[in-house]
């Protein structure tokens, strides 16, 4: 089974954490391609770093091969790349990371760049966080599973995606689930 798994969220959530978490307990993750990184060995050009992740997908797909790919969902190309995966055959998951706040993705955006990590505009990361659960939205449609973790304070498995229905998991419910529960 052909399999392509998408880390998403918005910029600051941990996607990268996650990623690094998912490496250690599954085997089919595939070609790992993370933007971030790219753009970082591009000498922060992110343009070129852009370049090369959708080049590195666009071989995988056409390879037939495993992939994961950490994105914001935003755009018009998680979409496409969603259907044209599921016309391949592929069986899509996504792995979603949510956050109460944009105020914490900022926050913890500044404490990555004071550690020598990479920064984006905080117009960008409040423009995404405002329309985050509309990506999520025209994405889960193509998703054959769906896992929502909450990373205020560890990742934290929320919500499941089964059937067409967002279901909780256990009782507690983080305000950015409540939120796109009622947005979806």
């Amino acid at each position: 089974m052909k399999i392509y798994t998408l880390i998403g969220g918005v910029n600051g959530v941990g996607k990268s954490s996650l990623t690094g978490s998912l490496r250690t307990e599954r085997t089919d993750l595939g070609i790992v391609i993370d933007p971030d990184e790219l753009t970082a060995r591009c000498g922060g050009d992110e343009y070129e770093g852009g370049k090369l992740a959708v080049q590195r997908i666009e071989a995988a797909l056409a390879d037939g091969v495993n992939f994961t790919q950490e994105t914001t969902l935003s755009g018009g190309y998680p979409k496409r790349l969603c259907r044209r995966a599921k016309e391949a055959g592929y069986y899509i998951r996504l792995y979603y990371i949510g956050l109460d706040t944009a105020g914490e993705s900022l926050r913890r955006i500044k404490n990555r760049v004071e550690r020598g990590g990479h920064d984006i505009p905080a117009r960008d990361v409040t423009a995404r966080f405002a329309h985050r659960f509309a990506d999520v939205a025209k994405i889960l449609p193509y998703c054959d599973e769906a896992k929502f973790f909450d990373n205020n304070n560890g990742f934290s498995l929320v919500a499941q995606y089964r059937n067409g229905q967002l279901l909780p998991v256990g009782t507690w419910q983080p305000e950015w689930l409540r939120q796109m529960l009622n947005a979806l």
